[in-house]
């Protein structure tokens, strides 16, 4: 099992800890689909018992990242191509209203580390990172938004397709043309113009949909 070390003594409870460390090893892809969570094992390597690990488990499921097999136990819960569409169709219908309400609210902090988050998506040649400094910089622009529930539900939808939008990075010329289209939402930010951010954003999206598509496993 491909899980990082991980100190959960700052994590407000252990279910909480361990939750947080399983989902980012299922996001980043270091746990496979189809991939078996077996409680004894995860519960030594966290060096707890085993009931945070089954509440742990249990939160993962509810938020589609996990699912239970008969005979299997619970395993890391995959997406068919339409589910994968399906979800970033939700996405173009959030993100976009997301942005267009953030944007009046952007202050020049937030602008200067949307830049800095832009810099470091383009800079970056490890594509480890890439799901991470993407969803950093997206995640910087929304933060200004009012939309709380909108954006917990982008959030727990990117959750879902994170490690395929990695995936699609890296196989395609996904990166390029991902750069390309953060440097012109920014503008759009720093402009102010609310109604274009919000337009790149749908386009961003759903470009990201077809490329993934044409190279889905």
């Amino acid at each position: 099992m491909k899980l990082d070390p991980v100190d959960i003594s700052g994590a407000s409870s252990a279910a909480a800890g361990v939750f947080e460390a399983l989902r980012l090893a299922i996001i980043e892809g270091r746990l496979a689909e189809g991939e078996p969570l077996r409680q004894d094992e995860i519960a030594r390597h966290f060096k707890t018992s085993r009931l945070p690990v089954r509440e742990a488990i249990n939160r993962l499921e509810e938020h589609g990242l996990v699912k239970t097999q008969r005979f299997k136990g619970a395993v890391v819960a995959g997406l068919s191509a339409d589910e994968a569409a399906e979800i970033f169709d939700f996405r173009a219908l959030l993100e976009p209203e997301i942005i267009r309400d953030a944007v009046p609210r952007m202050d020049a902090a937030l602008l200067a580390q949307a830049r800095a988050d832009y810099a470091a998506f383009d800079a970056s040649a490890n594509p480890r990172e890439w799901g991470l400094l993407n969803r950093t910089f997206h995640d910087g622009l929304y933060s200004a938004s009012r939309l709380a529930y909108f954006r917990e539900a982008a959030s727990s939808a990117m959750d879902r397709i994170d490690r395929y939008i990695r995936a699609q990075l890296v196989l395609s010329d996904g990166m390029q043309r991902a750069r390309c289209e953060h440097l012109t939402i920014l503008e759009a930010c720093e402009a102010g113009d609310a109604q274009r951010a919000s337009e790149l954003t749908r386009a961003h999206i759903l470009a990201a949909k077809n490329s993934l598509l044409a190279h889905f496993p």
